[in-house]
């Protein structure tokens, strides 16, 4: 039986969101959804942590989803986050996400004020009821402070429109809980853990990695959907370095824009409260990137 969101299925990438001076470097922000297309991801999601999210304002997280979205031109799927600690904020948001033109939102679950699995269910509920868009939860609980059991996610699956979701518990026995209990279409929400996924149902991933070297985390979800367990495998031992050290060193994005900094794709300076590298964290950096072949 076909899953609910297969449509997202494959890779998507995680969107950076570049600043210049302050602002929302529009121009770069262009540049990196033609990045994505030519190399061939299935989805870019712009606005979630990657992209910084909790530092924009509100003007720009809707700019942001909209130039994604006019950019993307139906070259490849838009899933914009839009999630929030506030319902009405979160309707708000994925409302502008649609009219904007993104093919789903990526809702992580409310952080802060750890409601209740009640309050979880009945906060998703409240959007998928305002607006009429695909939903992919987000459950992160390393960020957002709790955990949504599985369970809750199970029940959420019955609403037409929550389609997939992001696992990001680094849970074996939460993600096959979900697969085995409802028809949700599973992404993984951590890198190194997209082939343990894959083998244990799941579709695809929300890749970190993927602003780097999407081809490679493409061929890998291939691999596997061909039945090349040994290249599947190859290729999970090779990108797991690269995403063991992009995500040690420092908390997301900051290695990320380095990399992409120190490959000759800078994307700007991180915003506050987040801070750039040190001197000794960028020189293990580039040992990391020369060690995969992205540098000489």
């Amino acid at each position: 039986m076909p899953r609910k969101g297969e449509a997202f299925a494959g890779l998507t990438v995680a969107l950076i969101t570049p600043f210049r001076n302050g602002s929302v470097d529009e121009a770069a922000l262009r540049k990196l959804v033609d990045f994505q297309v030519e190399a061939g991801a299935d989805c870019v999601s712009p606005c979630g942590t990657t992209g910084e999210s909790p530092t924009l304002s509100h003007d720009e997280h809707e700019r942001v989803v909209a130039i994604v979205c006019e950019q993307a031109a139906g070259r490849v799927k838009v899933m914009a986050g839009t999630g929030s600690n506030s319902t009405t904020e979160a309707v708000r948001l994925t409302k502008a996400a649609k009219k904007a033109g993104a093919d789903a939102a990526l809702m992580v679950t409310p952080y802060y004020n750890k409601p209740s699995q009640e309050g979880f269910y009945r906060h998703y509920e409240a959007v998928a009821n305002a607006v009429d868009l695909p939903i992919v939860l987000y459950n992160i609980p390393g960020r957002s402070a709790k955990n949504m059991e599985p369970d809750t996610i199970c029940r959420l699956a019955e609403l037409p429109t929550i389609v997939a979701i992001k696992e990001s518990t680094g849970m074996m026995d939460q993600a096959s809980q979900i697969i085995s209990g409802s028809n949700l279409t599973l992404l993984s929400g951590d890198d190194s853990l997209t082939l343990p996924l894959l083998a244990l149902g799941g579709s695809g991933i929300v890749s970190v990695v993927g602003n780097i070297v999407p081809n490679d985390v493409k061929a890998l979800i291939t691999a596997w959907k061909k039945g090349d367990v040994a290249e599947a495998q190859r290729l999970h031992h090779k990108l797991f370095p690269l995403c063991r050290d992009m995500l040690s060193l420092s908390t997301n994005p900051i290695p990320l824009k380095a990399a992409m900094a120190l490959l000759g794709r800078d994307t700007g300076d991180v915003r506050l409260p987040l801070t750039p590298l040190t001197e000794n964290e960028t020189a293990k950096l580039r040992r990391t990137l020369e060690t995969y072949g992205l540098l000489k």
